[in-house]
Order: structure tokens, then C-alpha cells, then sequence
């Protein structure tokens, strides 16, 4: 099977005497197939084995359009860039960055856009572990406007809370089950909130799924 995927992949990368190597999104077609290269460049990052990009071809590149095959809604957190940890160049993938990866109207309506009108295939809600975040709003954190966003990953506290009682929830490793249900949350979010997006999944034009992102080893887990 990894063969199979890894011949795949090779596909969708291209090689010339400009650029060494880049994503080919325009052969990524299905959800699967965006499952399996956002896969394929994690394992190249988590390896070093990173793709030669050529930004300066790909600016030229996407000048007159854009035609990303992916959206990523993930935590504002530094040491979590998307396009980086999934090995990804310029006009691959469309990113939303908020602290505690959590939807909003604005955030929604972004990959609305990105989904109905640029027909990405792909929409992954990432969380990590140690998200600072999490850890605020398990511990009830009060911080100006912060107060409100930690708000919407209260339901994700209470879950895990319910599901240990006693135990400290907001200590390693419970505080990144919680990270993992706030995952969940904002998916069923963005399905309440849109039903432009689960139209095109009732179509099979769109997945939406959950990732977390593992801090120690920069591997990225699909859930």
C-alpha cells in the first residue's frame, strides 16, 4: 500500500530545470488523493527530506490565479506553520490561523470561498499538543478579548472533564485529549454554521476532518 500511495504521490510532483521539485495541485482531484499528499509532505518534513521549492517560480506561477487543493483552519501557535509542516509551497494551500483552531463567522465564510468558489478538496481542523489555548481556557483563564474565544473551547473542557472525573484534566496528557475534542467541536461548528460546506461533502466534492499535530515530533496525525 505505501508503495502504491508513494508512486501515487510522485505524480503529483513536478521536476524541471527551474524548480527541483513542487506539489502539482492541479493533479489532486479527490479528498483522498488531498489527504495523501498533505501526508506524503509531513513525512518529508518529519524526515528532512523537504522539497527544493522554488518560490520565486511559484509567485510567477500563481500570478493570474490561485487553485489551492486544501484548507487548513489550525491554532495561531509559532511552532505549528502549516505550509511548513506539510511541506507545501506558494498557491498549494489556503490557511486560517486562530488561537485554539476555533470557527467563527469569518473564519467559516474564508472557507466558504475557498471550498465553493476555488474548489478545494480538503478542509483539516488542526490542534497540537501543548496548545496554550486549551490550557487557558481549562484553567479559566480571564485575558480582555482572549476571555470570549477560550470560551468556545469550553465544551471541549467539559467533555474530557466528564469523561475523568478527578482527575486533573488540564495536566499532560488529558490537557491534549481536550485539544482533540475541541477539534471535534469546531468541526461540528462548521457544519452547523455552513451549510454550503456540507453540501459539498453530501456531493463527495469536500472532506472536512480533524488533525493534531504533535509538538516533540512534528508528526502530523489525521483523526
Amino acid at each position: 500500500m505505501k508503495i502504491l500511495r508513494s508512486a501515487a504521490l510522485s505524480m503529483i510532483l513536478t521536476s524541471t530545470a527551474a524548480v527541483a521539485f513542487e506539489v502539482d495541485e492541479s493533479k489532486i482531484n479527490t479528498p483522498d488523493e488531498a489527504i495523501a499528499a498533505l501526508t506524503e509532505g509531513n513525512e518529508r518534513f518529519v524526515t528532512g527530506k523537504a522539497l527544493n521549492q522554488d518560490f520565486s517560480r511559484q509567485i510567477v506561477k500563481t500570478t493570474e490565479d490561485q487553485k489551492p487543493y486544501a484548507g487548513i483552519l489550525s491554532c495561531l501557535d509559532s511552532r505549528i506553520p502549516p505550509e511548513i509542516i506539510f511541506d507545501q509551497g506558494i498557491g498549494d494551500v489556503f490557511v486560517g490561523r486562530v488561537a485554539g483552531n476555533v470557527e467563527s463567522v469569518n473564519m467559516v465564510g474564508s472557507f466558504e470561498f475557498a471550498a465553493a468558489l476555488k474548489g478545494i478538496k480538503l478542509l483539516v481542523v488542526m490542534g497540537h499538543t501543548s496548545c496554550g489555548a486549551v490550557a487557558g481556557a481549562c484553567q479559566n483563564a480571564k485575558l480582555g478579548n482572549l476571555t470570549a474565544l477560550l470560551g468556545e473551547i469550553q465544551p471541549a473542557v467539559e467533555l474530557v472533564k466528564k469523561e475523568h472525573p478527578g482527575d486533573n484534566v488540564c495536566a499532560t496528557p488529558l490537557v491534549d485529549d481536550i485539544s482533540a475534542a475541541n477539534v471535534a467541536h469546531t468541526i461540528k461548528g462548521i457544519r452547523e454554521m455552513s451549510p454550503v460546506i456540507v453540501d459539498l461533502e453530501t456531493q463527495g466534492k469536500l472532506k472536512l476532518v480533524g488533525a493534531m499535530y504533535d509538538i516533540t515530533t512534528g508528526k502530523v496525525t489525521f483523526i
